[in-house]
């Protein structure tokens, strides 16, 4: 069997297209190193080897009968478990979804399926989405492929540490604070999170409706733009979906640099780590020799996003988990009436992040403190937004950290929720304005772990942002990108 755990989705999918390799073959291969590794790094809550299979055998099937078996044909990927797969476990990582089945596919999965794509698995994340360490999993927190002492990140750490891990070439997440970004820094993977309804949410199961967007993983901005054509576009089953959007993003990155105008966000270079800073002026010069006009640019609005974001996404969290009641679906607690029937399975399903989120956002909601809270973090909200798009008319992109750190140590901030939010310090603006970011790994940092620079750009400028972050890819240094090498004991 050929070790194809080493080749880009791109390859990999030319290589199936092309008769150099079947499908099943990619697919086997992908098994076999999860099957080796995944119990050292718990990335998946759910292992689905004979739909991989079956799948891939479809592939092979349609190049048998000189079909087109799209643009990721054989290619492995690896889901999120908040994106709804028929017939497959779905649990977001909690107890009160444990076991269920939904009876439909997201659309990004359909589409996935309809491109050639593999799934082999449902990937571990914090519970509901909300988290930055993968911690709050009711399953059991993933590793960190680069050393598994360390956090991947998250909510999406199961997705970023696949990739990282090389078990898979690309993998699907949802960001609505960062869940894309901040993980894809800390495993040294390619995360982006596109514009605000350029990708249907219909299957995804919501955190918070107005921030939630899905997203690539990758090993290459390349992969990452390929796996965003295949999940882009209007669907009539999301209100939120936009009409009418670009849809080619790999063709674009082809145009290099030369004259795009960008920003370097200087309110973001003053918290975060030396080194962190130092990669991210590194890569703007790199930018600059590159034929980029590069300056630097001041948004002090933009870290008030932090505390807007901790009212608006629990509110919306409050409202959108009010239906897990044990009744409908999921986990049942009984109880002598519904009331007590209802708190009881919500008290026994959610985990103690999940229920600070619910309690915080039902009291900003509550009589008397609506306007003083929420009202007034939406507020924050176009500020923030207006913030961004009066840079955009001096810039094509921005650019910046993705993380003031490196991964930290496992139970370093889970006792101190708010360190624990300051990892999307820099990530959060962009879910506010609705506008798309990506993370390229660049450098290494403090123990060798590595670092990712953020790329920013205004609502549908996916093409400039992918260019750039072409560029940045382009200059990283060596070795500060997945997937690792794993060992006998998974780390490096």
């Amino acid at each position: 069997m050929s070790d194809t755990t080493r080749m880009t989705a791109t390859a990999i999918a030319a290589a199936v297209r092309g008769g150099e390799l079947s499908a099943r073959e990619v697919a086997s291969s992908a098994l076999n190193l999860i099957a080796q590794h995944e119990g050292e790094l718990h990335c998946f809550n759910v292992v689905t080897s004979e739909v991989a299979l079956a799948q891939a055998d479809a592939v092979d099937e349609k190049i048998a009968r000189g079909e087109d078996p799209g643009p990721l044909a054989g290619v492995p990927i690896a889901l999120k478990d908040n994106l709804c797969t028929r017939g497959v476990a779905t649990t977001c990582s909690s107890k009160i979804l444990e076991g269920w089945l939904p009876p439909y596919d997201a659309t990004v999965v359909t589409r996935l399926i309809e491109a050639g794509a593999v799934s082999v698995g449902k990937s571990n994340l914090d519970e509901f989405a909300m988290g930055s360490s993968t911690e709050n999993s009711a399953f059991g927190a993933s590793k960190n492929p680069w050393d598994t002492s360390r956090v991947p990140g998250g909510s999406s750490g199961g997705s970023a540490a696949a990739v990282a891990a090389g078990f898979v070439p690309i993998a699907l997440g949802s960001d609505t604070g960062g869940s894309i970004r901040q993980p894809a820094a800390f495993c040294g993977t390619v995360g982006m999170k596109p514009t605000y309804g350029l990708v249907s949410r219909y299957g995804l199961i919501a955190f918070a409706s107005s921030l939630d967007q899905i997203g690539p993983f990758s090993t290459t901005v390349t992969d990452a733009a390929l796996l965003l054509e295949a999940i882009c576009g209007h669907d009539d089953r999301d209100s939120t979906s936009l009409r009418d959007t670009p849809t080619s993003f790999v063709g674009p990155l082809a145009e290099g640099i030369a004259g795009l105008r960008v920003g370097v966000i200087t309110d973001f270079l003053s918290d975060a780590d030396p080194l962190i800073v130092t990669a991210v002026r590194d890569a703007a010069g790199a930018l600059a020799s590159a034929g980029a006009t590069v300056d630097e640019v001041a948004i002090p609005e933009l870290m008030s996003g932090l505390a807007a974001y901790y009212l608006i996404a629990p509110a919306e969290a409050s409202s959108n988990l009010s239906r897990y009641d044990g009744v409908r679906y999921g986990l049942r607690v009984d109880g002598p009436d519904v009331a007590k029937m209802n708190a009881e399975t919500r008290a026994a399903g959610f985990g103690p992040e999940v229920k600070r989120r619910i309690m915080l956002g039902t009291y900003v909601l509550s009589a008397g403190y609506y306007d003083a809270y929420y009202a007034q973090a939406q507020r924050v909200r176009t500020m923030v937004a207006n913030a961004f798009n009066r840079a955009y008319e001096r810039f094509d992109v921005l650019l910046g950290p993705t993380t003031p750190s490196v991964a930290f140590q496992f139970g370093a901030k889970i006792d101190d929720p708010l360190a624990m939010y300051l990892s999307d310090l820099y990530t959060i603006p962009s879910n506010l304005a609705g506008h798309p970011a990506i993370s390229v790994p660049f450098t290494l940092g403090e123990a060798g772990m590595p670092v990712g620079v953020q790329v920013f750009a205004p609502a549908l400028g996916e093409q400039a942002m992918f260019r750039v972050a072409k560029a940045v890819e382009d200059a990283q240094q060596a070795g500060c990108r997945g997937p690792v090498e794993l060992s006998a004991g998974a780390s490096r």
